[in-house]
């Protein structure tokens, strides 16, 4: 029993409609490689989806670029003058708009302004006046940045010296130092009673080492 006669017209149904693209493309693809072994034929096909997916098929023996300017010589047609003609329209914009901005450049520093009438000179002043507004406000708020940042800094280094001093004195009160005849002996031994010796003697300035600057037991006296 022969297959019968499909009708031509729009899949309605998404899901059949992707289904019978993507098996016909393939047909369509197969039959092209087919014509490029067997007839030595310069294909392609380009294919767009209901989707918008790009698919495409380009003989080996050709590239994409070789194929389409083949196209031009012999259709007689230029298929970018269109395109050139935008970049260059594009192109004669960008370099009007580059000269307007040189030469309100040049007036600015004070030059080009022989042909300003009154009034273009007085807008070329108010222009002049927000410009420096904007400027200052700009450089306001940065220096206003930096202060602020600063001022952070030093509130965090006096807090780290309150903590220092703080620990320093209960160092002092519960396992440092215990003044005795004059001397200060250390009440343990370690890295710990030598990094509080260390700070004791910053904040003591009268303190004064004995034995070489070593720190040890009976090392301290005051000067």
């Amino acid at each position: 029993m022969g297959r019968g006669k499909i009708e031509i017209k729009r899949i309605e149904n998404a899901t059949n409609r992707q289904v019978t693209y993507s098996k016909r493309r393939n047909g369509i693809f197969k039959k092209a490689q087919e014509l490029t072994v067997l007839c030595d034929a310069k294909v392609s096909l380009i294919m767009f989806s209901s989707t918008g997916k790009f698919h495409e098929f380009i003989s080996p023996n050709i590239s994409t670029k070789a194929f389409f300017d083949l196209y031009q010589k012999t259709t007689g047609t230029d298929l970018w003058i269109s395109h050139y003609e935008k970049m260059q329209e594009n192109y004669r914009r960008l370099k009007e708009i580059n000269k307007k901005l040189r030469r309100e450049i040049r007036q600015r520093m004070g030059g080009d302004l022989d042909d300003l009438n009154i009034k273009e000179l007085q807008a070329l002043e108010a222009k002049m006046d927000s410009s420096l507004v904007a400027i200052r406000d700009r450089k306001y708020h940065v220096i206003k940045t930096q202060t602020d940042t600063h001022k952070k800094k030093v509130r965090n280094l006096e807090e780290r010296h309150a903590n220092l001093v703080f620990d320093l004195t209960k160092l002092d009160q519960q396992n440092g130092i215990v003044e005795s005849e004059g001397y200060y002996n250390e009440a343990a031994n370690g890295a710990s009673n030598l990094h509080a010796l260390r700070l004791y003697q910053i904040h003591h300035p009268n303190l004064v080492l004995q034995h070489g600057g070593r720190f040890g037991s009976n090392d301290l006296r005051l000067a």
